[in-house]
């Protein structure tokens, strides 16, 4: 089992600019060092793992530490001693919880752990709502009794009388089942005058586990949509509590609200509004879902939050996300003047354990040591950080048709949920992971992490088939610079307009709005793209405008996609951009920009090539200079050919320039490759790759304004080809023909000009 796990503040980072890095080490000690990364696949097929060592400040022996993460999201709300004085209080809000099962979970809480003491309402042991209330010495609790149902919501209401002693509690569901009886009320006598006052932060979602290295600790963690939440310095009735659940409430009331949270302000943000004049603002913590519908969501006044906000006052927590793990900074790397741009890692190394912690080194702002660059694909590799879809999915062996192993990194991941989730998976409550960071350990994000060989063909996904592509660019001497999709979401155009040639990772499926239109206008002012992979340029995706390392999906409409969002949550919570795939935004699909969209995917073995009419074209002649084989890429690291895992196709129809010239096409896959579902308005027979004619790759060139070009292989296997037989075939040549044209300055001329 892993004992080691590590992260960095940044992926990406200048000369001259400094990186910190954060290591949990269970071992007395640990050697650090600095590598650079050129091919970190370990298959047996593969060439040697090729790690430079890069002498740095940080190189030496440094003491080692467990560092722990929280996860769990929370509000906290900087109330200060508002609640010194306060004895009789009322707790209320609209709830929606997604495990009522599960336990003890604090909706609104002013409740400190260790000394037990504080006042809560509470989702009880039996599922019901309930409150708790305690001065240290008496704990005294009550609940409805009446199990809430999952997914529904309810107005919830608990409330204590300190000069009777006098509480009740308030379950009223918000719909109507005829044998199902779940709204209730519960009335008691505690004692009276219990001096329930702590130190304890007021907290919804969570109650106040103390504190780590500076974090507050979320305990008895809740799941579910919480909704206009509000705290009365006073004993109410049940009417009262009633004129309190709008936005607007009777004066008489108002001298008794401790405050009256909005959660439809600032959906964007991270701040909660207090709206009661009190001024008991907070903040969100370990990013909640927000942009979520409320209590009150019809759909009949639009789709979008930003249409009408007051009915998406709700955010949904989980007591298993996480944005920034928060540890503690072990060494600091400062990169220096003149560092070569790259794929870099410090190597964490223990009795025998090594570890990897990754990252880029760009060149400076607007000075490109290079005039062809490599697109590090951060985002890409964000949405399945950590991804449990292979080990959650009963049916998984079905899907990849193959057995499965599971490496220890894998065994890590399923016993520390706490390190979070992939965008592929779920919550621990069942809904869709929404929001991916990079400011915790990423395990799959790292050389030498094992493909599944046991079985069958390789299942190499993601970082080091990408460096099958560093590594053939080295190995023909090919120089170039590194840069992030993070830096293209940041800098747009301006990023790319100093080279000559980019070139993509194998899978760069997740895209901003900025990142594709830094593209599209790269490829449109002259400049060359090389889409080395398959199922690229397809989800939407967004970025937070304040919080650093934080990307959102939402997989609207259609799609192949491992959940889907429920009505009313289709458009991003970071920027009311509507989610889902690119294809269905507005003529922007896979196939504008690079000539092919996805098609099929299947994980078992990868097939190959064959030369198209269009590879005589003497447009596309320089392609095949040299190659005069029929059949391209009957061989490869991924599933043994050039042509599989996912693939993209050319079609007209879909929006490949009609200009586009398809040099070779694939063919003969299995029956485990199934056309893609958002390509399909009926089901029907005939969707496998040995039956289907849309289930195959194509090779596609055509020229773009200004003197400019792409070329798109249209599969995330083809790159495992290239170092085949020590990057000695058809498609290393065909690739390096490409490569070797892209770079001349030579323009591109437009067909007919």
């Amino acid at each position: 089992m892993l004992k080691i796990t590590g992260y960095a503040d940044r992926v990406s980072v200048m000369p001259g600019g400094s990186v910190d890095f954060m290591i949990n080490c269970e071992y007395p000690s640990y050697q650090a060092s600095v590598v650079r990364v050129v091919q970190g696949d370990t298959a047996p097929e593969a060439p040697p793992v090729k790690l430079v060592p890069v002498p740095s400040s940080i190189d030496g022996q440094y003491a080692g530490r467990p560092q722990v993460i929280h996860a769990g999201s929370f509000a906290q709300i900087h109330c200060g001693d508002t609640f010194a004085d306060a004895s009789s209080i009322s707790l209320q809000a609209m709830v929606m919880p997604t495990t009522p099962q599960k336990g003890r979970q604090a909706i609104i809480s002013k409740w400190d752990e260790a000394a037990g003491r504080g006042v809560a309402m509470i989702v009880a042991e039996d599922g019901s709502i309930g409150i708790e209330i305690s001065d240290g010495a008496h704990k005294r609790t009550l609940s409805v009794g009446r199990p809430m149902l999952a997914r529904h919501w309810y107005f919830a209401a608990a409330t204590y009388d300190a000069e009777t002693g006098a509480v009740s509690v308030h379950q009223q569901s918000q719909h109507e089942f005829a044998t199902i009886n779940d709204s209730g009320f519960a009335s008691g006598a505690f004692e009276a005058g219990l001096a329930w006052q702590s130190a304890a932060p007021l907290l919804f979602a969570a109650s106040w586990g103390g504190e780590d290295a500076g974090r507050t600790v979320g305990r008895a963690l809740y799941n579910g949509k919480i909704d206009r939440p509000r705290i009365s310095a006073a004993s109410l009735s049940l009417g009262e509590l009633q004129l309190l659940r709008g936005d607007q409430w009777p004066e008489r009331l108002s001298g008794t609200l401790a405050g009256a949270w909005d959660f439809s302000l600032d959906i964007p943000g991270i701040r909660v509004d207090d709206i009661s004049g009190r001024g008991l603002h907070g903040e969100v913590v370990n990013m909640p879902t927000r942009g979520v519908t409320g209590h009150n969501f019809t759909g009949e006044d639009g789709m979008c939050w930003m249409d009408s906000p007051g009915q998406w006052s709700a955010i949904h927590f989980h007591d298993d996300d996480i944005y920034d793990a928060g540890w503690q900074v072990d060494f600091t790397l400062t990169i220096p003047e003149g560092m070569k741009s790259g794929i870099y890692a410090v190597r964490i190394e223990a009795q025998g354990e090594e570890q990897f912690v990754t990252f880029v080194v760009r060149p400076a702002r607007g000075k490109p040591t290079s005039k062809l660059a490599f697109l590090f694909p951060l985002a890409t590799y964000m949405a399945y950080a950590n991804e449990h879809f292979g080990t959650n999915d009963g049916l998984v062996e079905l899907h990849l048709n193959r057995a499965l192993v599971l490496h220890p990194h894998q065994q890590f991941l399923n016993e520390h949920r706490e390190y979070g989730h992939s965008l592929y998976d779920l919550h621990s409550d069942g809904s869709g992971v929404y929001y991916s960071s990079r400011l915790r350990p990423v395990l799959n994000l790292r050389p030498k992490v094992e493909a599944n060989h046991g079985a069958g063909p390789s299942h190499l996904w993601l970082f080091n088939a990408d460096t099958h592509i560093t590594s053939w660019l080295e190995h023909f001497d090919q120089d170039y610079d590194v840069i992030t999709d993070e830096d293209l979401h940041e800098e747009g155009y301006d990023l790319l307009k100093g080279y000559r040639t980019v070139v993509t990772a194998t899978h760069p499926e997740y895209y901003s709005k900025e990142m594709r239109n830094g593209i599209h206008r790269f490829t449109h002012s002259g400049g060359r793209l090389i889409y080395l992979g398959g199922n690229g340029f397809y989800w939407r995706i967004a970025y937070h405008a304040t919080q650093p390392g934080i990307i959102e999906v939402r997989r609207a409409e259609g799609g192949s996609r491992a959940w889907e969002p429920p009505t009313g949550e289709y458009y991003h919570s970071f920027t009311g951009e509507y989610g889902g795939l690119w294809r269905r935004q507005g003529g922007r699909s896979p196939n504008h920009l690079v000539g092919v969209g996805f098609t099929a995917q299947g994980f078992d073995r990868s097939s190959y090539y064959r030369r198209a009419p269009g590879a005589t074209d003497p447009r596309a002649a320089f392609i095949m200079e040299g190659v005069d084989d029929e059949i391209l890429g009957d061989f490869g690291l991924t599933g043994g050919g050039a042509a599989g895992m996912e693939l993209d196709r050319h079609d007209f129809s879909v929006g490949s320039p009609p200009h586009s010239i398809v040099v070779a096409s694939s063919e003969h896959h299995t029956e485990a490759h199934v056309f893609v579902v958002e390509d399909m308005l009926f089901n029907f027979m005939g969707t496998t790759g040995d039956v289907c004619d849309k289930v195959h790759a194509d090779l596609v060139f055509f020229e773009t304004p200004n003197g400019g070009a792409v070329f798109s292989v249209g599969s995330i296997a083809y790159s495992g080809s290239l170092p085949w037989n020590n990057f000695d075939n058809n498609i290393s040549r065909l690739t390096l023909n490409v490569l070797r044209r892209f770079m001349d300055p030579t323009p591109f001329p437009m067909p007919g000009v």
